[in-house]
C-alpha cells in the first residue's frame, strides 16, 4: 500500500503531519535518507531524516532573511561562502546581489543537489549555472576548518543539529568560520525555533560570545517551521552592521532593484527585535 501521510520526526512529543499526494523520490543516499513528496498545500516537500527541510509554497521565507539581511547589511558584499543550501533556494537569492563577485557552495551530499535540480526548479532558477558560482560537494565543516580564502558574508543553511548537520553547531566550527571571515564580515547561522529549541539559541549564544564583537539573534517565522519564529543566528566584528539607519537599508534595496516577496528594509529593521524569553536566554 503506498504512503499516504508524512509525520515529521523532529521532535518526540509533538510533530506536524503532511498528506501525501505522490512520492516523486525516496532514496538513502551516501549520507541520509532523502524524501520528495507532493502535497496540496504545500506543493513539493523535501525531508532528510525524516526532518522537512524545504517546500515550495514557503521556501522565499528563510532563503530571503538569510540572504539579504546579511548583505543589505554588509553593503559591499564580494564574496559569499555558503555551506548546505542544496535545495538552491539560498542560492537564488544571493546571486540576486550585483556587488557579489563570487560565490562558493559547500554541500555534503550531492543527492540534494542533483534532485533539488530536477523536483524543485523554482527555488534556484538557473543559479546553479550563475558564472560567480562555484560547488564544492565536501563536509562544510572540514572545508571551513583547511580553507585558506576569506569571505563577506559566510551563511550557514544547515539542517536541525543532528547527523551530518551536528558540527555545524559546534565550537570548533564557529571558531574557523571566524578565522575565514574577511573584515567587515558577518557570519549567519540557522538556529531552530526558540519554543521548541532554545537550547540550539543558548549554546550557540555561548560559543558567540566568546569569539564576536557583534552577536545577536533575528527573527524569521517559516510555517513549515512548526513552532513559532525561526532565530538565525547573526556574528561579526563590525557592530555597525546590524544597526544599520533604515534610510540606508531602503536607499541600498532600492539601488539593487531585487524583487523580493518577503524581505523589506522595514523587516530587516525590525528582525532583530527578540521576544523577552530569547533576550533572557542569551543574557541580552
Amino acid at each position: 500500500m503506498a504512503r499516504s501521510e508524512f509525520v515529521e520526526t523532529l521532535y518526540d512529543a509533538y510533530g506536524q503531519r503532511f498528506a501525501i499526494d505522490e512520492i516523486c523520490f525516496e532514496s538513502r543516499t551516501e549520507v541520509q535518507h532523502l524524501l520528495i513528496f507532493h502535497n496540496a498545500k504545500f506543493g513539493r516537500v523535501m525531508a532528510l531524516d525524516g526532518v522537512v527541510q524545504t517546500t515550495e509554497r514557503d521556501e522565499f521565507y528563510y532563503h530571503e532573511m538569510m540572504a539579504h539581511v546579511p548583505l543589505f547589511a554588509h553593503g559591499e558584499p564580494r564574496r559569499v561562502l555558503i555551506i548546505g543550501g542544496g535545495d538552491g533556494g539560498l542560492l537564488r537569492e544571493v546571486v540576486k546581489h550585483r556587488k557579489v563577485e563570487h560565490v562558493t557552495q559547500v554541500e555534503i551530499d550531492a543527492a540534494v543537489v542533483d534532485m533539488a535540480k530536477t523536483w524543485f526548479p523554482d527555488h534556484s532558477r538557473g543559479a546553479f549555472d550563475d558564472p560567480r558560482f562555484h560547488l564544492v560537494i565536501a563536509d562544510g565543516a572540514e572545508f571551513v576548518r583547511t580553507a585558506e580564502d576569506s569571505w563577506d558574508a559566510i551563511l550557514i543553511d544547515s539542517t536541525d543539529p543532528i547527523g551530518p548537520g551536528e558540527v555545524l553547531f559546534s565550537n570548533p566550527f564557529y571558531q574557523q568560520c571566524k578565522r575565514i571571515l574577511a573584515p567587515g564580515g558577518v557570519m549567519v547561522t540557522q538556529n531552530g525555533v526558540p519554543f521548541m529549541q532554545l537550547d540550539e539559541v543558548t549554546k550557540t549564544a555561548r560559543a558567540f560570545r566568546d569569539l564576536f564583537a557583534d552577536w545577536h539573534f533575528y527573527g524569521v517565522a517559516v510555517p513549515t517551521y512548526i513552532g513559532g519564529m525561526m532565530t538565525l543566528g547573526w556574528a561579526t566584528q563590525d557592530a555597525t552592521l546590524r544597526s544599520q539607519k533604515a534610510a540606508v537599508l531602503e536607499e541600498r534595496f532600492a539601488a539593487a532593484a531585487i524583487e523580493t516577496r518577503y524581505y523589506t528594509p522595514a523587516i530587516h529593521a525590525g528582525a532583530f527585535a527578540l521576544p523577552r524569553f530569547v533576550e533572557q536566554a542569551i543574557g541580552k
